[in-house]
């Protein structure tokens, strides 16, 4: 196939079409079905399980920061490869299979393997955001500066429509039937996500170039070059105040983001007085429609308020927005309470996640060497991600799921904070 130029919209709707492929994932495992099928099998909220008997949510929340752990490990490690060998997608394949895998695999999830049922979910994680690693990387490889803004808008866009699709064919399935039934659906359902994924990914896979090559082959010296690179963009970073502390204030305000959407339907499912289980399983699915219809309201909104006031000045209103979502969540106890929340949160989520990724690539000096930024981008979001999980467990733990909503509060003040102090121009120190 003929090798397409940067800024091709040929080659930036196939980028894009990644999160069509790669979003089922986050709306049906992560967001959706599996909290419910999760709720379902563990419907006390007090019970201890796993080796380290802890309650069924804490034990997902720690799970979940161990992922993140792990990716933020690997991400610099096989980034420093990909760029050594110039083939970032191979590895973008290999976490992506390793996703689906692990989606299929949740078909035989169950109490008695608790253990090995809890693998399956750690290799969705893993694969859907390790292959995150080298997706973002490919932004400013295949897009000018001018085109960032709309096309990571269009991808989250794309994104939301894909999943809400697969999400409308599940949610047919399991409300066509009742009972064990019901959760047999479940089961089911995660398999079709597994197989959507490995499927529309292959446009992506055929269209995107291998990445900057340069002709290397792999060998030991090399193995751990990526830490190296991390090291060299963080003495880089250190010369360009703008980047960094916009990297500081995106640590702090992902973190609570990120921790928001991954427990948000557990937070629902536990603490919302609902009916029976017939009104919890349809109200978690709509409110999780509405998120995503909303969603892609917001991202566009977002993209269009970027370009007139500027993106740090759209990302501190979206913080403030933030902040008030997690006083609000405290005190909401009825579902359609919990419905008017998940408006709120669809208007901002997908303009926050959008923005941030373009933002950064925005800031980022001329260089070639993008996997590099982008893993420490990673690294950074992964790591703030486990600190926030850890923070959110913990306090469930010993607390309530409410309690530890709150706490996040924090961190979006912190965020906004840090926002304010990056300068409008480039500025080295």
């Amino acid at each position: 196939m003929k090798k397409l130029q940067k800024g091709d919209q040929k080659l930036l709707n196939a980028w894009a079409f990644f999160d069509w492929a790669n979003s089922v994932y986050t709306l049906t495992i992560a967001s959706s079905i599996f909290p419910l099928f999760y709720g379902f099998i563990y419907p006390n909220k007090e019970e201890l399980i796993g080796f380290f008997q802890l309650k069924p949510t804490v034990l997902v929340s720690a799970v979940t920061a161990f992922t993140f752990l792990v990716v933020a490990f690997l991400s610099p490690l096989l980034s420093g490869i990909a760029d050594y060998v110039g083939n970032k997608k191979i590895f973008m394949k290999i976490f992506c299979y390793i996703g689906s895998i692990g989606c299929i695999g949740l078909f035989w999830f169950s109490k008695e393997y608790i253990n090995l049922s809890m693998l399956f979910y750690f290799m969705g994680l893993i694969g859907y955001w390790g292959s995150l690693v080298f997706y973002n990387s490919y932004l400013p490889d295949i897009a000018f500066p001018e085109q960032q803004d709309k096309i990571s808008a269009k991808g989250f866009s794309l994104g939301y429509m894909g999943s809400v699709i697969l999400l409308v064919i599940n949610l047919v399935m399991v409300m066509s039937v009742e009972g064990e039934a019901a959760l047999t659906m479940m089961r089911y359902s995660f398999i079709t996500v597994g197989l959507w994924w490995i499927i529309f990914s292959q446009y992506t896979f055929y269209i995107l170039p291998k990445g900057v090559s340069t002709g290397h082959k792999v060998t030991k010296a090399v193995l751990f070059n990526g830490f190296k690179e991390l090291k060299e963009v963080w003495k880089e970073l250190k010369q360009n105040k703008r980047l960094k502390r916009y990297l500081n204030a995106f640590f702090v305000f992902s973190m609570a983001v990120q921790t928001i959407m991954l427990m948000a339907v557990y937070f629902g499912e536990k603490e919302i007085a609902w009916a029976n289980n017939d009104e919890k399983t349809m109200g978690l699915i709509a409110s999780i429609l509405v998120i995503q219809v909303v969603a892609i309201l917001g991202a566009f909104l977002t993209s269009r308020a970027s370009a007139k006031f500027g993106n740090i000045k759209t990302l501190i209103v979206i913080n403030a927005f933030w902040m008030f979502l997690c006083f609000y969540a405290y005190f909401m106890i009825t579902p359609v309470q919990f419905y008017i929340a998940a408006g709120m949160v669809g208007f901002v989520m997908g303009g926050v996640q959008s923005l941030a990724r373009s933002t950064y690539s925005k800031f980022l000096p001329e260089t070639e060497d993008t996997t590099s930024y982008f893993s420490f981008y990673d690294v950074a979001e992964k790591i703030g991600i486990v600190i926030g999980m850890t923070i959110f467990a913990i306090v469930d733990q010993v607390s309530t799921m409410r309690n530890a909503i709150l706490f996040l509060f924090v961190f979006f003040f912190i965020g906004i904070i840090l926002l304010f102090r990056v300068p409008k121009e480039e500025v080295s120190e």
